[in-house]
């Protein structure tokens, strides 16, 4: 966070940082670039001041100047600031300090910016455990973790410098906090500062000093104590607090295992001087030596592994962040972030997801071992509000940027190890993690496994043949960061004892995206692409070199000599190939995980997501089947190639290159163009979208969907999300692709449903919107559809939908006005007699209405009459389906004789019954079809009752036919519906 700028060429106009208070050169032509590029990287916790000076050019002098505008146009947050600081701020430094840190520390990262933007470190800061006592064995995740006992005592952060009854108070404190990664200490650095500038905490101290230790590992000049403050805190360069004793003056070091601290005297240097240059390592040896500024305090954090750089005669006081230890913790956390709306006020979906939530951490779930860590309480959080608060107007987010997002909160810039010199880089822990943990994660999946023994985790994690600073490496990861990823889980015996202790990652997903990211990476190599790349450079170089060499000699040489050298250049192009190959069976890999058929019969994977974070309400579902299915294993893979995760992975030191995507995306499109043409369920369906939607690649979408006629996504519950990524994904397509047809059918739709999927609505010829539980303001929206000068829909299905009259109203101004649709069924949607007399008012200006269902809606003799007339009116409308309703004999025979007309002027068909008097209708089938898809929906007893009376109908028409031929087709139909009315009474209707 408090990062110092370091060298600049000399090129331009020259800036002055007023927070920093650094003096550097900006670049004419890059200035409005860099600006931005401090934006992004401070927000508004920064300000700085232009200052004009005299550059001399080579052809003639010039000046350029910038003014204090320039700054307010870029940094308009920073500016009023500015301002207001420089009229009210008093000369006190300190006070000066107090502010910009409380600025500077108040900075939320862009994650949290998905929340709402409401949250700041006050409301969302739950203090986590902290055990004062004093280090024991660093503690390896793999034998299992002590519980706390009795010796150690609990202090909060306002109590780590409480003085002890032994301690000197003529000296300073030191304190070590340590902890694992995810465990918090970076949080409760930012609370403590904050809490001191508002000075609710420390008051003992005048003078807080947090330094990161990463800014001062890459520092390699020789400074002094009282220059490296000033350099990060020009305000604090002249303060007396530096020259003096430092009796109230706290340092904090933060993550101090990144720098390699020497407390021997002939490696370090005594020195009492704040003003004698040293390397920065060494300032911090003779800070915590008492050496120099004995009577100033210092704040340590740092990992479990790092404790022993630091002698423990140098520390007074030793506490351990623990973490959320009860479940209490937990709940705090999650209401300060998912009770925030935009609003301001906490809604109703939000109390019940919190709810759900806590009765799941209750269980002892999974989710309650994982949110041990906050940092795994974050990323819950993220992953419900991705789930259930997904607005259109929001940034894109996907479900692999948020796990990407969470690994770069937690490891951005981490390495394994302190570099051994200044000029020197450490090795990126995310990179090691990936090789290491990853192939764990992907050989579970291989297998099918979620759970590991000790021993297959030191089998993939280590090898017996590494060297003694792999080894060392290892025994640094497994101390720091191997917990973060897996947690000991205890499976039950059959005898009903203590059963094996295994490990599981600490959420599911996590082992997915593991796996996902060793895939991607490429770290699933045989031994001939493993060597590739080194060996096709070195021969590469050793060929060119000896090509000059060769020119010289081919008088004396032979030519098989000449042949070998030319068998050599050819290898990096077969390494080239080999590197091809390997690229092509990752997305070989990824379209076979998207469309293996154990998953078929899962839920999509979005409710799986939100089923292990929530847990199953309600009655427990069906047991599993007995090999898990890894359905976001391939969803991921799509995600880390999106060029946003790229770019994230890239800041964690893991890149994969253009070139490789470029490679696995062709071969992966030709093998979904293959798969995608063959009918997936509704759930792979999801899935599929969904995979599309996390590779945010606009051409490859439109390419892979543009072969798609029909989406059939019958009895998938399309949350929000689900509704945004289908409009996502389709927008990708160009204008005048126009699916066929889109089910929808049982799939819980709202007003903000249809909204959503507008767009997607617009582009489909037939939509079955059935059995969604759309009333009369869905049907506003309905209406805005149709009207639409670019709506081609031609076949709308509302059947099974509790409409009303308003309803019918509003559906019958849109017929009125539309120009696209062609059929409409309304059948089972109570509109009763005065919803027919609402669209019968308005039938007649329509002028593209072919067919109408009206069935099963309670209408009776006159409105069903009044309805005919109306379709007889209407030029182009010929078919009415009003069976099922209460019509009685003599209306039924009405309405087939009205029907009729007089020639072809004003016929309409009229279904009203399975019979025309004694006469079979030629609709019987779709009569019995349609009721037949429907009654699982339906009211039982009245469909019940309504085939009763087709079945008495059969029956007198047959009494009066006298043709065998005829008795015969009515006695079959006539055993169709008693075979009906046979399974509604035993309540299994298909």
């Amino acid at each position: 966070m408090l990062q110092c700028w370091r060298h600049v060429p000399r090129t331009g106009a020259q800036w002055t940082s007023r927070a920093g208070g650094h003096r550097g050169f900006l670049d004419t032509a890059r200035t409005s670039h860099l600006m931005k590029g401090m934006e992004r990287l401070f927000g508004s916790s920064r300000v700085y001041r232009a200052q004009p000076v005299k550059r001399e050019a080579r052809t003639g002098s010039s000046w350029l100047r910038y003014s204090g505008r320039l700054w307010e146009k870029c940094f308009p947050v920073c500016a009023s600031q500015n301002r207001l600081l420089a009229s009210s701020s008093p000369s006190d430094p300190v006070e000066i300090h107090k502010r910009k840190l409380a600025l500077w520390f108040s900075h939320l990262p862009n994650e949290e910016k998905q929340f709402g933007g409401l949250f700041s470190p006050d409301t969302m800061h739950v203090e986590p455990l902290i055990l004062e006592g004093p280090p024991g064995e660093n503690v390896n995740p793999l034998t299992g973790r002590e519980t706390p006992g009795s010796v150690h005592r609990s202090l909060t952060v306002g109590e780590l410098f409480d003085p002890d009854p032994g301690w000197d108070p003529e000296q300073g404190q030191n304190v070590v906090l340590y902890g694992a990664v995810g465990t918090g200490k970076s949080t409760v650095v930012r609370k403590l500062v904050l809490d001191w500038c508002s000075g609710s905490t420390l008051a003992q101290f005048e003078l807080v000093v947090p330094l990161s230790c990463e800014d001062l590992s890459l520092q390699s000049r020789p400074t002094s104590l009282q220059a490296l403050v000033g350099r990060m805190y020009r305000h604090l360069r002249h303060s007396d607090h530096l020259r003096g004793d430092g009796r109230d003056v706290l340092f904090i070091f933060n993550g101090m295992e990144k720098m390699r601290l020497n407390f021997s005297i002939a490696a370090t240097e005594l020195c009492s001087s704040p003003e004698e240059p040293l390397h920065p390592g060494a300032i911090a040896v003779n800070l915590l030596r008492k050496y120099l500024l004995p009577e100033a305090s210092i704040l340590v954090t740092t990992r479990p592994s790092a404790l022993d750089k630091i002698p423990s005669k140098y520390i007074d006081r030793y506490t351990e962040i623990c973490g959320f230890t009860n479940i209490d913790q937990q709940r705090a956390y999650f209401t300060s972030r998912l009770l925030q709306q935009a609003e301001g006020q906490p809604g109703r979906d939000s109390r019940e997801l919190l709810e759900m939530l806590y009765l799941n951490l209750q269980r002892e779930s999974q989710i309650a071992a994982a949110c041990f860590l906050p940092s795994y309480c974050w990323l819950t959080c993220a992953t419900l509000h991705f789930l259930h608060f997904t607005d259109v107007k929001a940034p894109i987010r996907t479900l692999t940027g948020i796990y990407t997002s969470f690994l770069r909160l937690n490891f951005g810039g981490e390495i394994l190890e302190a570099a051994a010199g200044p000029n020197q880089q450490g090795i990126s822990l995310m990179h090691y993690v990936a090789k290491t943990v990853g192939k764990l994660a992907y050989e579970g999946i291989t297998c099918k496994r979620t759970s590991f023994t000790k021993e297959e985790v030191m089998e993939k994690i280590g090898k017996e043949d590494d060297s003694d600073e792999e080894l060392r490496q290892l025994a640094v990861f497994r101390t720091d960061i191997l917990s973060f990823f897996l947690a000991r889980c205890v499976q039950s015996s059959p005898a009903g004892g203590m059963g094996e202790i295994r490990y599981v990652f600490t959420v599911p997903a996590m082992q997915e995206y593991m796996a996902a990211l060793y895939v991607v990476l490429g770290e699933k190599k045989t031994v001939l692409e493993k060597l590739g790349k080194g060996a096709s450079e070195v021969i590469g170089q050793a060929s060119d070199d000896l090509t000059t060499l060769l020119n010289v000699l081919s008088k004396f040489l032979p030519l098989r000599v000449f042949a070998f050298f030319n068998l050599l250049k050819m290898f990096p192009r077969l390494y080239s190939r080999i590197s091809g190959h390997s690229n092509g069976k990752i997305g070989k890999t990824m379209a076979s995980e998207m469309f293996k058929t154990e998953d078929q019969f899962n839920e999509d994977v979005l409710d799986q997501v939100e089923q292990s974070v929530l847990g199953v309400q309600g009655p427990a579902p069906l047991e599993r089947q007995e090999q898990e299915s890894f359905e976001l294993f391939p969803i991921f893979m799509g995600g880390l190639l999106s060029r946003g995760n790229r770019v994230l992975l890239d800041q964690l030191g893991i890149s994969i290159r253009t070139t490789a995507v470029v490679q696995i995306t062709r071969t992966l499109k030709r093998h979904l163009l293959q798969n995608s043409q063959k009918q997936m369920p509704p759930e792979e369906l999801v899935d599929f979208l969904f995979f599309l939607y996390e590779f945010q690649n606009q051409r490859f979408t439109a390419e892979v969907l543009g072969s798609l006629s029909a989406l059939n996504l019958s009895r998938v519950r399309m949350t929000p999300l689900k509704c945004f990524v289908l409009a996502a994904v389709l927008a990708c397509t160009p204008p005048r692709h126009v699916l066929e047809s889109l089910d929808l059918s049982s799939c819980s739709l709202t007003c903000e449903s249809l909204d959503t999927l507008r767009p997607v609505l617009l582009r489909c010829k037939t939509v079955n919107l059935q059995c969604n539980n759309l009333g009369s303001e869905a049907c506003n929206h309905l209406k805005s559809l149709l009207i639409d000068s670019a709506c081609t829909v031609q076949s709308l299905h509302l059947c099974d939908n509790p409409l009303s009259e308003s309803s019918a109203r509003s559906l019958a101004e849109a017929l009125s006005e539309s120009r696209s649709l062609r059929h409409l069924s309304l059948m089972n949607t109570d509109l009763g007699d005065r919803g027919a007399g609402e669209l019968a008012s308005r039938l007649g200006g329509n002028q593209g209405l072919e067919e109408i269902n009206m069935a099963y809606n309670s209408i009776g003799d006159n409105a069903a009459l009044q309805l005919l007339d109306a379709c007889r009116a209407n030029p182009t409308l010929n078919t009415i389906h009003l069976y099922l309703n209460e019509l009685s004999e003599s209306g039924k025979h009405s309405l087939h004789s009205r029907g009729l007309g007089h020639g072809e002027v004003g016929r309409v068909k009229v279904l009203a019954s399975i019979t025309q008097g004694d006469e079979l209708s030629q609709d019987w089938e779709l009569i019995l079809n349609n009721i037949r898809s429907h009654a699982t929906s339906w009211n039982r007893e009245r469909v019940r009752d309504n085939l009763q009376r087709f079945l008495q109908e059969l029956k007198g028409a047959r009494q009066q036919n006298r043709s065998v031929w005829k008795k015969l087709s009515f006695w079959r139909v006539q055993r169709q519906v008693a075979e009906e009315i046979r399974k509604l009474e035993k309540g299994t209707s298909s």
